[in-house]
């Protein structure tokens, strides 16, 4: 185990990365000199980041999050610093890697999400708790529910889109709108570590957006699935 920990961080060093001294230590040292610079406004957007991201895809932003601070890239809070654990990092970029081409198969991909719709929104506030609850157990149920709700969010938007997308054949479709989870992923971690506030009120947009086009695709595919049954009694009729 040791030599192998001594090879990865050879490696990484060589990048100009460090993951810290021993493979059990929970934060590197450059994060541990910053861990105490996130301000609440910080915290605040860490933590709606994470619960909203969740609900396109956890195991990105564990693993991104997790590596981000065991390099030093951000400071995370002592709630979340397990993140950081090499085991956990493994495990978080094994599952990454899977739903990364899972996500991108047309049928595939809504049973993926249907699957992992039970575990998306309370993972998504537990992590926005960690971001948040380290101090204050009241601070830590807010969290809770407001990363459960961001991820039941982004959740709902991300299934009943790709349930619309589905309805096409071709695979084109379910590739793009993939990739462009995943581009909104990176993208909202980066904005609530850089710029909270601008985050904060692109989430709103986002949010209030997310509803109006989740309550219109379930029009949709309830008029879709109306007229599938329309077709399908007509043709037992004709039988």
């Amino acid at each position: 185990m040791d030599a192998l920990w001594h090879t990865l961080t050879g490696w990484l060093q060589a990048m100009g990365l460090s993951l810290g001294d021993h493979p059990l230590a929970p934060v590197g040292p450059v994060a541990a000199q910053a861990a105490g610079q996130m301000d609440m406004p910080g915290l605040l957007a860490l933590a709606a980041a994470l619960g909203w991201a969740s609900g396109f895809r956890l195991y990105a932003v564990v693993f991104l999050v997790g590596l981000a601070g065991a390099v030093g890239w951000i400071a995370l809070p002592a709630g979340l610093t397990v993140l950081q654990h090499p085991a956990l990092l493994a495990a978080s970029g094994f599952m990454l890697f899977v739903e990364f081409f899972a996500d991108k198969i047309p049928g595939l991909d809504s049973l993926w999400d249907l699957v992992h719709s039970v575990i998306r929104i309370p993972a998504g506030a537990v992590l926005a708790a960690g971001a948040l609850g380290a101090d204050s157990a009241t601070m830590g149920w807010v969290a809770a529910l407001l990363g459960g709700s961001l991820a039941a969010t982004s959740q709902a938007a991300k299934t009943t889109t790709r349930a619309a997308i589905n309805t096409s054949p071709e695979p084109f479709s379910n590739i793009g709108a993939s990739l462009l989870e995943d581009g909104l992923v990176v993208g909202a971690v980066w904005l609530a570590t850089t710029h909270p506030l601008v985050f904060g009120g692109v989430l709103v947009v986002t949010v209030v957006l997310m509803w109006v086009v989740t309550v219109l695709l379930f029009r949709f595919l309830r008029a879709v699935f109306r007229r599938f049954s329309m077709v399908f009694d007509s043709s037992q009729k004709v039988v």
